[in-house]
């Protein structure tokens, strides 16, 4: 398989994965709404990071590595629901503060903690988990692979889920500036809590 075909299954995995819009992609858009497109930025490129590292190890790993991610699903999952419940309790206790929390950075505001926190969600999604097991199987027919497509399936896997959160940063901006007010900010907070909260139910029934 040459390095363009590489590149193309990594772009084509990259989107499969990145773009269903469930509660990580809806706490993108809240964030850069209610605080800024630098803070939603840095939480998609958290998103972003954790898929190219699950799209490397899928390469490096194949089947083994599906197997050795079906033995630690389980224990993922529940470290999913807690993250996704923490977020969702902080989305809202930031979101049902007095108006004069606006003023200034909030915690979670800050680029640096929003990539951290979303890269450690991301890693511990099972979703994320699950759908890069599929691709180290499907690595497997591809033994042969050299290094260069290895390398440019990981990039492009990288490229598209970073370009994916990338957009949904610039909706959670402009959202912002055409939306403006308290109400609509604690609006899009609820929403993006409910869907973590959904998805942390879903998971731990599972």
């Amino acid at each position: 398989m040459s390095a363009g075909s590489s590149a193309m299954a990594g772009l084509l995995a990259g989107y499969a994965v990145a773009v269903p819009l469930g509660a990580v992609g809806a706490y993108v858009v809240a964030l850069s709404a209610r605080t800024s497109w630098r803070a939603g930025l840095a939480a998609g490129l958290g998103v972003a990071t954790a898929d190219t590292a699950y799209a490397a190890v899928a390469v490096l790993g194949g089947a083994p590595l599906a197997r050795s991610l079906a033995v630690v699903a389980r224990p993922l999952a529940w470290a999913s629901v807690a993250v996704l419940v923490l977020l969702a309790l902080g989305v809202l206790r930031s979101a049902l503060r007095t108006p004069r929390a606006d003023r200034g950075v909030r915690p979670v505001g800050r680029p640096a903690r929003a990539y951290a926190v979303l890269l450690a969600t991301t890693l511990a999604n099972p979703a994320t988990v699950m759908s890069f097991a599929a691709v180290a199987l499907g690595m497997q027919s591809r033994a042969e692979a050299g290094v260069a497509d290895g390398a440019a399936f990981v990039v492009a896997a990288g490229v598209a889920s970073a370009s994916w959160q990338a957009l949904l940063a610039g909706a959670g901006a402009a959202l912002a500036a055409v939306v403006t007010g308290v109400r609509v900010r604690v609006a899009t907070a609820v929403v993006s809590a409910a869907a973590m909260l959904a998805l942390a139910a879903r998971i731990a029934v599972g």
